[in-house]
């Protein structure tokens, strides 16, 4: 894994921070993509040279360019790319906001098609990409549309993508996590029940952690998986196996008391 370059979109916290730290551990030189560009110098700068950072915002299709035709001049290369980027909302179809469904999508879906278009044409043959999907890409939840769909969408997209970039050597794969502790799920977090409800429905009986999910990653950037794309890895505890809580009914106890 030694010299190998990597970007990591959405770097900067939770399930990206997690990865940048493991794959700089391993030898990579990472740069660390968010739109958050103070935290993401922070975060670089607690890494240390020869890692650094870049500003992205994955919903605007020339700042996902120039963040890769930028990464390939002033590192000489591209090995691998690590999609983090995402985040979600809550509300019954009935009453959800057009405009809040389309911003979930576009930052899930649309942004993940942008970093896939301009990452492919910069990786080469054993380049590896790797998206982050979720439980909610083959789980429904209630007031979780918009994320469901866009993950949902994510799954197929990688599996596409992993058809036409895999003459060119290059691996395509997803990372599909359960419920782990990251600033996206903090929200459904702090209300009472939801956690305790998603372990009661997890055969191993636990949320996991940003960590879980970096191993994970790691493996699917490394010569290890050299025979492997197009999958989806369910990264869970075996939730898939059971049911996803239902956060509205947790937040209707919750208003009611």
């Amino acid at each position: 894994m030694t010299e190998k370059v990597a970007v990591i979109v959405g770097g900067a916290s939770g399930i990206g921070w997690a990865t940048a730290q493991t794959l700089a551990a391993q030898g990579m030189r990472v740069t660390i993509a968010d739109r958050n560009s103070d935290l993401a110098r922070e975060r670089a700068a607690t890494l240390g040279d020869p890692h650094t950072w870049a500003d992205v915002e994955v919903t605007d299709e020339s700042s996902v360019a120039t963040l890769f035709d930028d990464a390939v001049a002033r590192e000489g290369g591209l090995h691998v790319v690590v999609n983090c980027a995402g985040f979600s909302g809550f509300g019954v179809i009935t009453e959800l906001d057009a405009e809040q469904f389309r911003s979930v999508v576009d930052v899930c879906l649309n942004g993940a098609f942008l970093v896939m278009k301009h990452a492919g044409r910069h990786l080469g043959e054993g380049g590896a990409l790797v998206s982050l999907t979720s439980l909610n890409a083959r789980q429904p939840a209630v007031g979780m549309s918009a994320y469901c769909a866009a993950k949902a969408g994510l799954s197929m997209l990688t599996q596409v993508a992993a058809l036409e970039l895999g003459p060119r050597g290059i691996r395509v794969n997803a990372v599909a996590p359960g419920f782990v502790h990251t600033p996206l799920t903090e929200g459904a977090a702090m209300v009472p029940g939801v956690v305790d409800e998603y372990v009661e429905n997890t055969a191993l009986g636990r949320a996991g952690t940003p960590q879980d999910i970096a191993d994970a990653v790691a493996f699917l950037c490394s010569p290890q998986s050299s025979w492997l794309t197009g999958e989806i890895l369910d990264l869970n505890g075996g939730a898939h196996l059971k049911r996803y809580p239902n956060i509205a009914e947790h937040l209707t106890r919750l208003m009611n008391q």
